[in-house]
């Protein structure tokens, strides 16, 4: 029989006071890795406690997905009874990841005079602050414009962005845990929404090719940029995706 082993994270516990998808998915992906992870609501619910799709029975099939794992804490955050019970909360546990408005007692100055190796991740909109959402960050990216086959931008039905944050966020936590094991010290994170978008565009190479050629690429519909793949019709009703980006694909292909 072999033995069981902790799971990586098992022994860090995480805050989270977030909404919608990136900060949550970064908190259940640590949770997924073994660190206990509550999360704090206002009484009700949050903004998105509701968010479709929904069950026959009403229940946001949205939000338990993304609060898999996780402990649930319900607070009246706007009163200070409220603001004291998270506190201690976050000063007991030592890592808080939250993509609220980081300010008054939310600050990482407040809250690090009660755990001096707080560890804390802020995801914001934009690196300025100003508010962002994965929709409107997609839209600045670009791709809307290189999406679908025809003028009309079309934006990305997946979250990709608030994906992305999500799992930097999470490697973001590690990274900084790391550190506090190895130094004893603790420190504030700051992500943003639009340098995730930034990064990604970057390293893929997008900008560059602009500053390369002066172009931009056009509606490209399902054809694949560099390589082949196009998508096709067959004749029992079905849609296919073909796509080839070697060799060996070529000559699967034409045995094909």
């Amino acid at each position: 029989m072999s033995e069981t082993r902790p799971a990586p994270l098992a022994g860090l516990k995480v805050i989270e006071i977030s909404a919608f998808v990136a900060a949550p998915l970064g908190a259940m992906t640590l949770a997924q890795l073994g660190a206990d992870v509550i999360r704090i609501d206002p009484i009700g619910g949050n903004i998105d406690a509701n968010r479709w799709p929904i069950s026959d029975d009403g229940t946001s099939i949205y939000w338990a997905s993304l609060n898999k794992g996780k402990r649930s804490v319900t607070l009246d955050l706007k009163s200070e009874e409220g603001q004291k019970i998270a506190t201690d909360l976050i000063a007991e546990a030592g890592t808080l990841v939250t993509n609220l408005p980081a300010r008054g007692w939310l600050s990482y100055e407040n809250l690090s005079q009660h755990r001096e190796d707080l560890v804390m991740l802020r995801l914001n909109g934009s690196h300025d602050g100003k508010p962002a959402v994965d929709y409107t960050i997609n839209a600045a990216s670009g791709f809307p414009i290189i999406t679908g086959d025809d003028e009309r931008p079309v934006n990305n039905a997946i979250p990709a962005w608030d994906v992305a944050a999500g799992l930097y966020i999470s490697n973001g936590i590690i990274a900084a845990e790391l550190e506090r094991r190895s130094s004893g010290k603790g420190q504030e994170i700051t992500l943003a929404l639009s340098d995730v978008m930034l990064a990604t565009v970057g390293n893929l190479g997008y900008i560059a090719e602009v500053q390369a050629t002066g172009k931009t690429r056009g509606p490209l519909g399902n054809g694949l940029y560099g390589a082949y793949g196009q998508s096709f019709a067959t004749s029992d009703g079905r849609e296919i995706m073909v796509a080839v980006i070697s060799n060996k694909h070529w000559r699967g292909l034409g045995k094909a």
